[in-house]
């Protein structure tokens, strides 16, 4: 069984907060992290049994009436228990009564969006983290605010990069040995969460039409939004193609990652980029095989960004460090991957390559970011296909992808 980041923030939570909600994507391991720690005395009820679900549905102060220590499963099924659990809180604030799971981001409907505010801290869990996979503490985040990234000998480089990228986080994935088995089990995934998981938070009017519009969404990962060519592909219009993102947002399949801008830069674009948050299911919806990314590397570009991406909102979740994700891209097209801003307003950017050299026309993004931002710029990198740190001038470097998790 896999350590996982958001373990010990959960336990923290819960000694001194009423509510903990763990949300990510279905089959990350939730379940499997809220049962082992039900093994402290905590009552586990899932609301994927259709039983236990009509009763919550039915009655929801009355299922909660006498829970206590209690773990509720994918609460977005049943999302009127969270109003009961606010009665019951208000009645009663001890720290850690309920530890909830969503496979979907119940905070964005408006019924119960603020009905916990206060009483309940909410905890992401992604897929499985290389740095998860491979059991280490991860000290990528710090390590480049403090501008001390180093080289990794035993870097993860060429042939076994794209392997590695190619087989995502999901757990189940992961234990499968073949390339094929693990995308019928990408495939398998995607049909459970458009047929299934999206109508426990909405109603879709195009149903039939969600995995083309995904496919889709699979070209474009890691590159701007545009809604009205997104809603084209289906024959919707644009605030539907708006909608149904955002719904594929709420399911964790996709992210949209928000421009970076200052005062200090007049041409910034300002639209967002769209990410999947899984390799596995971006390659898989891509049609993307070791052999097909073997055969045109150019093709590996855009799925080792997105890679990148879901690697850091991971980082992120066990990190101590308050981090908001952007992405920079100005009017001439000097862009930045990733720019992560802390709370103090300090700021690092990320530049990915899939090639294995790096070139000072490689860092124009990096440098523009970084007249903007002055002082508040720590650092930037360019993570590259290597084991090598080379560094590129004052507060600038290229260093391993595998730094992410060596």
């Amino acid at each position: 069984m896999y350590k996982r980041f958001v373990e010990q923030r959960a336990e923290e939570a819960l000694s001194d907060t009423p509510v903990v909600l763990i949300v990510g994507p279905r089959r990350a391991g939730k379940t499997t992290l809220v049962r082992k720690m039900g093994d402290a005395g905590r009552t586990y009820i899932t609301l994927d049994n259709q039983t236990v679900l009509d009763a919550a549905r039915s009655n929801p102060v009355g299922f909660i009436r006498g829970l206590d220590r209690a773990i509720i499963d994918e609460i977005q099924r049943a999302p009127d228990l969270l109003l009961a659990i606010k009665k019951t809180v208000d009645e009663d604030y001890r720290p850690g009564r309920f530890l909830l799971t969503g496979s979907a981001n119940v905070l964005t409907l408006p019924r119960v969006a603020d009905s916990l505010a206060g009483r309940m801290e909410t905890l992401q869990m992604l897929p499985l983290a290389q740095a998860e996979v491979a059991g280490r503490t991860p000290t990528f985040l710090n390590r480049l605010f403090e501008g001390k990234l180093q080289g990794d000998k035993a870097a993860v480089v060429g042939d076994d990069l794209v392997r590695l990228v190619l087989q995502g986080g999901f757990p189940e994935a992961i234990a499968r040995e073949s390339e094929r088995r693990r995308q019928d089990w990408a495939r398998s995934y995607l049909t459970s969460i458009l047929t299934r998981d999206l109508r426990d938070i909405a109603e879709i009017e195009r149903l039939t039409d969600l995995p083309k519009f995904v496919r889709l969404l699979a070209e474009h990962s890691g590159q701007l939004v545009n809604y009205s060519e997104f809603a084209g592909s289906i024959d919707v219009n644009y605030k539907t193609g708006q909608r149904y993102v955002g719904l594929l947002e709420q399911v964790f399949l996709v992210s949209t990652l928000q421009p970076w801008y200052s005062n200090a830069l007049k041409r910034i674009i300002k639209t967002p980029k769209l990410h999947f948050l899984d390799s596995g299911l971006l390659a898989t919806n891509r049609g993307l095989t070791f052999e097909r990314v073997a055969a045109d590397r150019g093709a590996f570009g855009a799925l080792l960004e997105s890679f990148v991406f879901s690697e850091v909102r991971k980082l992120m979740t066990g990190s101590e460090l308050r981090l908001t994700p952007y992405h920079f891209r100005d009017q001439k097209m000097r862009e930045v991957d990733i720019v992560l801003e802390r709370d103090d307003g300090m700021i690092v950017g990320i530049e990915v390559k899939a090639s294995a050299t790096v070139k000072t026309a490689d860092f124009s993004g990096l440098r523009t970011l970084a007249e903007a931002c002055g002082d508040r710029f720590a650092y930037g990198v360019v993570l590259y296909d290597s084991g090598d740190l080379v560094p590129f001038g004052n507060r600038l470097a290229a260093a391993p992808l595998s730094t992410l998790w060596a």
